[in-house]
């Protein structure tokens, strides 16, 4: 795994929550008033601004993914209540708001950059490159939550000169955003493998990247890595579908000029190396584990315990009365049925040592098994199995290899030491029936195994990804207790808008209100 030392680089980073109208001006614009800044500075500060959700945080997990997207992937086991598949204004609106954060210092990033003369654009160009690939890879995820969002003109309050109803921004749709994005990378893609600048730029970039540490093959695989993320969430729409195909064989076919991420050294990540900086992951153990938010699902505990999965004691604890076996709540019982079994103490938890106590946990963006899982997809959709089932495996082993590594970074020890796996073990479980790519018969078993392992892989980790695919894919097919006494009783297609949209940014909202509800697929989701 690749190592980056940090520097302290809090330096043009504004963090701000919107729940007023004085406040709700932050959405679309550049806050801050920064006397004066250079493009490198407010780089760090348009990287750190959300670091709360791509580092585990209690903000995030808590208040964010606790009652939303870990339940909605039955990553997590929970006690079943009215209201459960409504997702919370306090989560909505915080993820919502720290987005348009995050945006306004990209803005100001604009600004500064627009302000150069063209040689320097051409000096410090690496750095607007690298900031829109970081920019995509969370817009796409926005998207995904809500669909049509505001992004062409949002965030334009500095370059507005302060007019505050005039930056007031229309919502852009989906699919324009898709391919504007897709259009994008491929360019930059192509303007990464020819850039250069000079040795002072090489170190602000390299002090400024807490990412990729100035890397720029890191770079070059996240670019071409997000663009195979996207067109593959858009594979299956039919105004995609021959694009999607064209474009990550295009991809696959030419590793030296479009390369992905191959192996766990080449994981996009934050990674933790200092706990005196911000920096680090110390607010997971209170995001994950306070009000049992750490509980197992029986579904998950289910696949691993009956495949004999090598990853089940990195990433779960079997419960304190258990005597050693690792169950999961099963969320068709009735809540008080649940609730005696939590109080029972035979509930597996996730491995607190591996995860919500580990404070040098990175901030996940993309890996390699999620990248060998896309890869699978693609070729088993082009009738290749062979290459299918190798990157399949391959997947596997990486998942199994990234989450014995996450142990290994623990200073922690609540979960007592882990026994090393070992390549019997993880080759009898590639060999197992509800594992192994030869016994599955038809390509829609073989789509179900990737989807399976997709699912185990991001679990509570990639929340985002893993509640995209899961609605993309319909897999894998997972059961949930109806809620009765509410209309929606089941977990929602998509996140509605914050309410600080529908009051102070009326006019706009009203252009996609008819939309804005828990049962409007996001233009992908085509099953």
């Amino acid at each position: 795994m690749k190592k980056i030392y940090i520097p302290i680089i809090m330096a043009g980073a504004l963090l701000f929550t919107g729940c007023q109208e004085s406040d709700f001006s932050d959405d679309y614009s550049s806050p801050s008033k920064i006397a004066e800044t250079t493009v490198d500075k407010q780089f760090a500060g348009f990287m750190v601004t959300n670091k709360d959700y791509v580092l585990p945080s209690y903000p995030n997990y808590f208040i964010v993914l606790r009652t939303t997207l870990t339940r909605y992937n039955q990553a997590v086991g929970w006690v079943n209540a009215t209201n459960q598949y409504v997702p919370g204004e306090a989560g909505i609106a915080r993820r919502w708001d720290n987005y348009y954060n995050m945006l306004a210092q990209y803005r100001e990033l604009e600004k500064v950059y627009d302000e150069l003369t063209p040689e320097e654009q051409n000096k410090y160009r690496v750095f607007m490159l690298t900031a829109t690939i970081y920019l995509y890879d969370h817009t796409q995820k926005v998207v995904d939550l809500h669909g049509d969002i505001p992004f062409n003109e949002a965030g334009m309050l500095s370059q507005n000169g302060g007019d505050y109803i005039g930056s007031l921004a229309p919502y852009d749709n989906a699919e324009d955003l898709y391919t504007m994005m897709l259009d994008n990378l491929k360019t930059f893609a192509d303007e990464l493998n020819n850039i250069s600048f000079d040795s002072g730029t090489a170190v602000l970039f390299n002090n400024q990247d807490f990412l990729n540490g100035g890397d720029l093959d890191l770079w070059k695989k996240y670019c071409n890595s997000l663009r195979l993320r996207m067109l593959t969430r858009v594979s299956g729409v039919s105004s995609f579908e021959s694009r999607a195909d064209s474009e990550i064989a295009s991809i696959l076919n030419n590793p030296g000029s479009y390369p992905i991420i191959e192996s766990n050294d080449d994981n996009i990540q934050i990674e933790v190396t200092n706990l005196d900086t911000p920096i680090n992951s110390q607010g997971f153990e209170t995001g994950l584990e306070d009000w049992d938010g750490n509980l197992a699902s029986k579904a998950m505990m289910d696949h691993m315990n009956t495949n004999a999965d090598p990853r089940l004691r990195a990433m779960f604890e079997p419960g304190e009365s258990a005597g050693g076996v690792y169950n999961g709540l099963d969320p068709l019982l009735t809540a008080s049925e649940q609730e005696a079994a939590v109080s029972s103490g035979e509930l597996a938890i996730y491995n607190r040592t591996t995860l919500s106590r580990n404070d040098y946990f990175p901030g996940v963006l993309m890996n390699a098994s999620q990248v060998s899982f896309l890869v699978s997809e693609y070729y088993l959709g082009q009738g290749n199995d062979a290459m299918a089932k190798t990157a399949y495996e391959t997947g596997i082993r990486q998942s199994i290899e990234f989450y014995y590594w996450l142990n290994s970074l623990s200073a922690d020890n609540a979960a007592g030491e882990l026994m090393p796996t070992d390549e019997a073990e993880i080759s009898a479980y590639l060999m197992s029936p509800g594992v192994s790519w030869d016994a599955a018969t038809t390509g829609a078993e073989k789509l179900g195994l990737i989807g399976e392992q997709k699912w185990i892989h991001f679990n509570v980790v990639q929340s985002v990804e893993n509640w995209s695919e899961l609605r993309r894919m319909d897999l894998p097919e997972l059961e949930f207790q109806a809620d009765q006494a509410n209309p929606q009783t089941l977990p929602p297609m998509r996140w509605i808008y914050p309410s600080g949209e529908r009051i102070y940014n009326t006019e706009n909202y009203n252009q996609v209100s008819a939309s804005d509800n828990l049962t409007t697929k996001i233009f992908w989701d085509v099953n």
